[in-house]
C-alpha cells in the first residue's frame, strides 16, 4: 500500500508487553530493544485503534503476566517511509510496517523524541498497580 502525503515525522504505534516496556523505559524511552531470535521483524502499526486493539485483545490475554500497552513514537518520515505500509486483516486499519529486525538500529536511530505509553489493559489474573494517568506500573 502507498504511503498518503507525510510530514518530517510519522507517529507509529506498538502494542508492547511488560517485558519489552520494561526495556523500552531501560533505554530511557528512546529505543526499541534488540529482537528476540524468533522474532525475525519488528512490528510497529500506524494507527492507535490497531495497537489498541492487540494490547487489549492479545497481550493482555494472552501475554505472561496479562498486560498490554499501547505506545507511540515519531520517526523520521525518511526513514519510515523506506517500508511499504502492509495491510494484514479484512480492515483497512490493520496497517503495520515490516521492519527487518537486521534494521532495528538504524529505524531506532530515526526515533524523534521519546517512546510515550498512551494506554493499558490489564488481563485477568494481573493484579500490580498501574497508574492510570501514566499508564505504568507502579514500580516504573
Amino acid at each position: 500500500m502507498p504511503w498518503p502525503a507525510v510530514g518530517e515525522l510519522v507517529t507509529l504505534y506498538r502494542p508492547t508487553g511488560l517485558q519489552e516496556l520494561r526495556l523500552v523505559a531501560q533505554s530511557g524511552w528512546r529505543i526499541w530493544p534488540p529482537r528476540l531470535p524468533d522474532q525475525p521483524i519488528f512490528y510497529p502499526v500506524l494507527n492507535f485503534d490497531y495497537a489498541e486493539e492487540i494490547a487489549r485483545d492479545w497481550n493482555a490475554k494472552r501475554n505472561d503476566p496479562p498486560v498490554g500497552f499501547v505506545t507511540a513514537f515519531d520517526v523520521r518520515a525518511e526513514e519510515a517511509t523506506r517500508y511499504e505500509i502492509q495491510v494484514v486483516g479484512a480492515q483497512a486499519q490493520h496497517q503495520e510496517l515490516w521492519v527487518p529486525a537486521e534494521e532495528l538500529d538504524h529505524f531506532n536511530a530515526a526515533i524523534a523524541g521519546p517512546i510515550r505509553v498512551l494506554a493499558h489493559y490489564a488481563g485477568a489474573g494481573y493484579t500490580e498497580p498501574i497508574n492510570p494517568d501514566t499508564h505504568l506500573p507502579a514500580d516504573f
